[in-house]
């Protein structure tokens, strides 16, 4: 919080828009398009921020991520080590009036754990469970050993009617085009879809029959796309829309400054990161200092990745790219969040030491690299690709910048033309869902296995038996305090001793109104329709 104080930026500032609102209406511009409007395509910050409107979850989280509520779930308890009973909420209604029960929760369950042809899945939070309908409203998910994060990962599955149109009737294939158009979006949440205009806007329209724990303040809201930084706040100042979120940087200190607009700002759950090739002898874009292919892949070694790591003075990246709205990172969550390690702080700029490391690896000679990232998905995500690139170039590993349109890359960084990953060193970001690092240790750091739905975003391939073990055990304990020990414990060993990835910083993310509206900062990220709340 230190940092957010040196900001000054005051959740809730009083800086407005004289514009009056329209009363029942809301336009948001916003950074980052859905890749899909199928629930289950992408398990991606922007994806589940706009049909987390349209769908419910069983349970979710609280905009600051410390208490958890039931949204489809009425009750959630385990009743023996490896059995948690869900009961639902009797008379929730699908926007097409059929009501959700049990078969609903199973077939979305199965669906999303068998969806091929998506981007990093959420097979991650399905595997291992299995469901059970023992009536209507009642659900038993057992697994083969104690879990007591099932709560946790029942925040991040939707719900989706089974008999939707589109559907072809339960577990028949669904074209995505059904629901991009509307046809199969049919959920149960406080906002219904009525249409996407792809590159422009999504619309969705207040469910009267919403009867749940979620604010219903507009009877539309608008989400308009505005990928260009100076465009949309051009937009908020010129009142084409009511709000923004992801302020740029730049803005920031100019926006404070303007009596007509109100900023909110809060600590991100979200670590931005790098991920390295760690499994190809010969990765795809690892050459000579001369651009010339090399046999051999220097990620492979964790002294290299370390080195790579003290190259990269995350200070200077926090103060000159974010404009000192960051925070540098040595793990993967931020401080207040449970089971992160008492030991890692971020790694200190040192390229005396990361070229000692190098000639110990057997790469004091150097190397070259490209590093590929997106340029609209994570606050001024393009430029610190090329801080990245210009710190490594100037300590003996010249190394080349290409980003790209979010949609594009993540394809390419997760699979590629052959199914695996297609570069050798990326920059992502990645915010826990379930509220500890055990979700990201599953996802980033344990070994890719897609049967055990572990590893599902590990684009690195990170993989140490000792880690999975640990993992695992972790996922077994019940003891919150033995867990946290042990999710310290792999992160420690995962990023402290394997460089498995390299954290840079957390997100501190900057949202603004015009007159007669307050945002709700979110801890996830997520920019959705009721948390902004009219005031007088």
């Amino acid at each position: 919080m230190k940092s957010l104080r040196r900001l000054g930026l005051a959740a809730g500032a009083v800086l407005m828009l004289s514009t009056p609102l329209q009363a029942a209406d809301i336009v948001i511009g916003i950074r980052s398009e859905p890749s899909s409007i199928d629930p289950y395509f992408h398990n991606l910050g922007p994806n589940n921020a706009m049909l987390g409107q349209i769908f419910d979850r069983l349970n979710d989280w609280t905009p600051k991520m410390d208490k958890m509520f039931g949204r489809a779930a009425k009750s959630w308890k385990a009743i023996n080590e490896t059995t948690w009973e869900y009961k639902l909420h009797k008379g929730i209604k699908f926007h097409d009036g059929s009501d959700l029960t049990a078969d609903d929760v199973i077939f979305s369950y199965d669906r999303a754990a068998n969806y091929t042809g998506g981007n990093s899945s959420f097979r991650t939070y399905t595997k291992g469970k299995t469901l059970k309908k023992i009536d209507d409203y009642t659900i038993h998910i057992t697994t083969e050993k104690p879990y007591p994060l099932m709560p946790n990962d029942t925040t991040t599955v939707m719900i989706m009617s089974s008999e939707a149109k589109g559907t072809g009737g339960k577990n028949k294939g669904i074209s995505a085009k059904d629901f991009n158009n509307g046809l199969a979006a049919i959920g149960s949440g406080p906002y219904k879809f009525v249409e996407w205009k792809k590159g422009d806007r999504i619309v969705l329209e207040k469910f009267a029959g919403y009867k749940g724990p979620i604010e219903q303040p507009w009877d539309k809201i608008t989400f308009k796309f505005i990928k260009a930084e100076p465009a949309r706040v051009a937009a908020l100042l010129a009142g084409d829309v009511d709000a923004i979120d992801n302020v740029p940087t730049s803005d920031i200190e100019r926006l404070k400054k303007n009596a007509k607009v109100t900023l909110s700002s809060g600590v991100s759950n979200r670590v931005i990161y790098l991920h390295m090739d760690q499994f190809r002898d010969k990765s795809p874009f690892v050459t000579t200092k001369d651009g010339k292919p090399l046999d051999k892949n220097p990620l492979k070694n964790p002294k290299v990745r370390k080195a790579i790591s003290m190259m990269i003075n995350r200070e200077a990246i926090v103060e000159r790219v974010m404009e000192g709205v960051a925070i540098p990172a040595g793990q993967l969550l931020p401080e207040g969040f449970f089971g992160r390690s008492k030991k890692l702080s971020f790694e200190k700029y040192d390229p005396k030491g990361a070229k000692k490391l190098l000639e110990e690896a057997g790469w004091g000679d150097g190397f070259g690299l490209t590093i590929h990232g997106p340029n609209d998905r994570y606050i001024n995500d393009a430029k610190i690709c090329e801080a990245i690139g210009q710190m490594l170039s100037a300590q003996g590993i010249p190394t080349k910048v290409v980003t790209m349109p979010k949609n594009v890359y993540f394809k390419r960084a997760s699979k590629g033309a052959k199914g695996l990953p297609e570069f050798s060193f990326v920059l992502v970001g990645w915010g826990s869902g379930t509220g500890e690092p055990s979700s990201p240790l599953k996802s980033l750091l344990a070994t890719h296995d897609k049967s055990k739905g572990m590893g599902a975003s590990n684009r690195g391939r990170h993989s140490d038996p000792k880690v999975d073990g640990l993992i695992n055990e972790a996922l077994a304990t019940v003891d919150d305090v033995k867990r946290g020990k042990l999710l310290a414990q792999a992160t420690e060993l995962a990023i402290g001793e394997n460089q498995g990835i390299i954290p840079l910083h957390y997100q501190v993310n900057t949202w603004a109104t015009r007159k007669g509206l307050k945002f709700n900062p979110r801890a996830d990220e997520r920019t959705t329709g009721h948390d902004y709340i009219p005031v007088k």
